[in-house]
């Protein structure tokens, strides 16, 4: 699934490409969005803004109409010039918006729903979404809802975009092992410092991976060496960057996510 840095640089770009054009063409292949009754077709609305919220992405077109995607596993967003050929097959367009200048296509996207100004302040996952690293973050609240989960695992809470909005499997192990944490460890294990501390790191490397003008390559140990990105996320079986231990891997939660850690740098915390 794509993380909160992915998100925010597609909202970007889109928002670069698309913010004050006119719609020229609006095409779907997704059935719900086919079947709204909107009161002004998509086509001759300004696109205002795009912006991303956690791991949703969200269009703004005049008129109050916002249009929100989530890309689950598969889905992306790719802008082409009017006469480019596209990078991905047809049969995975789900979504088309076409300006003078511009095509943006929303490729294998599952989740997309058209939304008024009073359906979008309702909607059920944003309206629960944590402090958004990405966005107006608010560590404090951050702090209290991860507090609040003392009887879970520290990886698992992380991955909860309702605690804190952005991070995914990647971000989860690099930011653990950033702060020497076991990614097994409760919550309710951990002192205020360190929870504290993986509130800083978690917006630190986020905001890293969205500098503008910095290479698409997600890194995380702040080697501009392109064979040394990340700490220890896919790297089972590898040496620790620090201590030389094999990187170990085991999933976790309901969802059985993999995570990657270094046994001898995150040693777990006294029960």
């Amino acid at each position: 699934m794509p993380e909160g840095d992915t998100i925010f640089r597609a909202a970007r770009t889109l928002h670069q490409a698309l913010a004050g054009r006119v719609v020229t063409r609006f095409e779907t292949a997704l059935a719900p969005l086919a079947a709204v009754d909107v009161s002004t077709p998509i086509a001759g609305r300004r696109v205002e803004r795009v912006l991303s919220a956690g791991k949703h992405l969200i269009i703004d077109f005049s008129d109050g109409l916002h249009l929100r995607t989530h890309m689950r596993m598969n889905g992306s967003w790719h802008i082409y010039r009017l006469d480019e050929r596209w990078r991905r097959p047809r049969r995975d367009m789900r979504i088309v918006i076409t300006t003078d200048a511009f095509v943006a296509v929303g490729f294998n996207i599952p989740v997309a729903e058209f939304l008024d100004v009073r359906g979008l302040e309702r909607q059920e996952d944003l309206r629960r979404i944590g402090p958004d690293l990405l966005g107006h973050f608010d560590p404090d609240e951050a702090f209290r809802r991860i507090r609040a989960r003392g009887d879970a695992e520290i990886a698992n809470v992380l991955l909860n975009q309702r605690v804190i909005a952005g991070i995914g499997n990647v971000f989860k192990s690099e930011i653990l092992f950033v702060c020497n944490v076991n990614p097994f460890d409760r919550v309710e294990t951990l002192p205020d410092a360190t929870l504290r501390e993986i509130i800083r790191v978690s917006e630190k490397l986020l905001r890293v991976n969205v500098r503008e003008g910095e290479p698409a390559q997600r890194r995380t140990t702040g080697s501009l060496d392109r064979s040394r990105p990340l700490w220890v996320y896919q790297r089972h079986g590898d040496t620790c960057r620090r201590c030389r231990t094999p990187i170990e891997y085991g999933k976790q939660g309901s969802d059985a996510r993999g995570t990657y850690w270094c046994p001898r740098c995150q040693k777990p915390a006294p029960s």
